[in-house]
């Protein structure tokens, strides 16, 4: 499985990264590229223990856990439209420019980290994930957006 601590992995996603420009049609959903940019961030510093992951509601944690081994048993990407919790909803505009550096920069340090670096804190829908898991996860969700603005 495609995983973030895989050096030619992290190189394929911030290659994509490059490509992705400001005004790059989205294929599905709401986000501009910016707030997609921004919202990516959060989730690798959810991820990287950089940022406290929320809880998602009771019922959603139940689901979650239920639906983890399905969603991480192999690389088949993420559908479109997946629901996302409420804290990596982006609704103001973002600088493209710095919220690209900043995600690049956060794939950087998550990939360095390797597993020792990875947040012992539960996902917030998927309930506890293993180091492997984070990496599996974060990548997944990368290409998930990435294909999203076409990249």
């Amino acid at each position: 499985m495609k995983s973030l601590f895989d050096p030619t992995v992290v190189d394929e996603v911030q290659g994509r990264l490059t490509q992705l420009r400001p005004d790059c049609e989205r294929q599905w959903g709401r986000m501009t590229a910016a707030q997609m940019l921004a919202h990516c961030s959060i989730a690798v510093e959810w991820a990287t223990g950089e940022r406290e992951v929320p809880q998602a509601p009771l019922a959603l944690r139940t689901i979650g856990r239920m639906v983890k081994p399905f969603a991480l048993k192999d690389d088949a990407p993420m559908k479109r439209n997946s629901p996302t919790v409420k804290e990596l909803l982006m609704v103001d505009d973002c600088d493209f420019a710095s919220e690209q550096e900043r995600l690049r920069g956060l794939i950087g340090r998550f990939a360095a980290g390797g597993p020792a670096g990875c947040t012992t804190q539960p996902h917030s829908f998927f309930g506890p994930l293993t180091p492997d898991q984070w990496a599996s996860l974060m990548y997944k969700h990368l290409d998930h957006h990435l294909r999203q603005f076409g990249v």
